[in-house]
């Protein structure tokens, strides 16, 4: 009997207890691999982030190209510049050790989902703002494409006392996708299904996945030699990371309530980063563990939701957006360093996925970040133009190969629009898709149909 064999039918005579829901999927792709069934053991993921406040199109720009003259393009034909032996904007800095891995695209507009602010569910769905969820988002229809034990999880920071967010996902007219936006509540309602009766109620004291885990964890990594226990031990790296992060969050939350009368209503929205670095570290935790293949973070926004950052100095995310500096040189200035702190969680992200071998590359090799907006360019967006970071090419699905494309502008021949990336996402996933959302009634005489080619592999 070869060492693959033997090592799989191991796997099979695993009997799992209250880690079943968790550990399953897991140890499901190592015999897949061990088994030599790659196409088995390999899954593509997509992870959306989403901040709100609008994304400055400057900030897209490498070194040696120059901001558009008055702030809109005019090119009426696709641009492209190789992102290599470039710098990119010190907003983005966080993405270089992986540039050639990046798409940085401009030009898509998205007018149908025009709005004051946020776009609402039209951010992800392509169509009105003010109309609700009217049809399935792109993460949901994404998600059918790659089911997993959980098909779709949706957190973030809510940007306010919130403690779901409903303005962002839908699975379906009228059906909104609650985003959680509490990292407690994200903790146990991903992670908590491994314990019922008396067990849960430990499992809230307790906040320690691998507390409940520890006897299948330790019958299942006693099976497993070489390869798949390095891999295996990875998974509990990740777990035990959430049970660390978990106690901090409560130690810091302790603290807050000491000074409640101090912060008052601000308690919660004073931290800001920690819960945003938080569901990261569960985003991150969900897809090494196998559980999920889709994910969309948000960072504030919807409705007229902003959020701020009191600890770095910045009370009011929509004071920024009218030119509020803060202490600081300008608005800008804030724009730069928020934008910072938010890519810097995405770099992390990337670098764990890359980080766990998976076939003959990494997760990261099979995965894919949409990182964009709620509000396209602006505070107050015009919507002509949504600048979008993309990174990882899905398997070779997607021409992400470090490289800076700018679309014809809009109401161009050949221009695009977010219904057209979106129609990529899904060939790429293998659900293709010609139409999303609704169509640009001022673009009649423009084909917005079908994907991407400039992307699309």
């Amino acid at each position: 009997m070869s060492a693959k064999t033997t090592r799989r039918d191991m796997m099979k005579t695993i009997s799992l207890g209250v880690g079943a829901t968790l550990l399953s999927p897991i140890l499901d792709q190592l015999a897949a691999h061990a088994a030599g069934d790659e196409r088995r053991a390999i899954r593509k993921r997509v992870i959306f982030v989403m901040q709100s406040n609008g994304m400055s199109p400057n900030h897209l720009l490498p070194s040696g190209l120059k901001p558009a003259p008055n702030g809109r393009w005019t090119n009426d034909t696709l641009e492209e510049v190789s992102l290599k032996d470039r710098t990119l904007h010190k907003a983005i800095e966080a993405f270089a050790p992986f540039q050639e891995r990046i798409a940085l695209v401009q030009g898509l507009s998205g007018r149908i989902a025009l709005s004051d602010h946020s776009t609402n569910h039209g951010a992800l769905g392509c169509y009105p703002a003010s109309k609700g969820p009217m049809a399935q988002t792109i993460d949901s229809a994404v998600s059918d494409a790659l089911p997993g034990t959980f098909p779709h999880v949706a957190i973030g920071y809510g940007g306010s006392t919130d403690v779901m967010n409903y303005s962002y996902s839908a699975s379906g007219p009228g059906k909104s996708i609650p985003i959680i936006c509490s990292p407690d509540l994200a903790f146990k309602s991903i992670f908590g299904s491994v314990a019922e009766g008396a067990g849960r109620k430990a499992f809230d004291r307790r906040t320690n996945l691998l507390d409940f885990m520890a006897d299948d964890v330790k019958r299942s990594r006693a099976t497993l030699v070489g390869e798949e226990k390095q891999k295996f031990d990875r998974y509990l790296e990740a777990f035990e990371s959430l049970g660390n992060r978990q106690r901090e969050l409560l130690a810091k939350a302790d603290d807050l309530k000491k000074n409640a009368p101090k912060l008052g209503d601000k308690l919660t929205t004073s931290t800001s980063s920690l819960i945003l670095e938080a569901q990261f570290e569960i985003a991150t935790a969900t897809l090494l563990a196998g559980v999920t293949n889709v994910v969309t973070l948000i960072s504030g926004g919807g409705g007229q939701r902003f959020g701020s950052y009191p600890e770095f100095g910045i009370p009011d995310l929509h004071g920024v957006g009218h030119g509020a500096a803060y202490g600081r040189t300008s608005s800008e200035d804030c724009h730069v360093e928020l934008r910072q702190f938010h890519t810097k969680l995405i770099a992390g992200l990337v670098k764990k996925l890359a980080s766990v071998k998976e076939g003959d590359g990494t997760m990261l090799d099979q995965s894919l970040i949409v990182y964009l907006s709620d509000s396209g360019e602006g505070h107050h967006p015009n919507l002509r133009e949504w600048p979008v970071v993309l990174i990882g090419n899905l398997g070779g699905k997607l021409k992400t190969n470090g490289r800076y494309l700018r679309l014809p502008q809009y109401g161009a021949k050949n221009h695009r629009t977010m219904a057209n990336l979106y129609c990529t996402l899904l060939h790429a996933v293998g659900k293709p898709r010609d139409k999303f959302g609704i169509a640009d009634p001022a673009l009649k005489d423009i084909d917005q149909t079908g994907p991407l080619a400039e992307l699309l592999a």
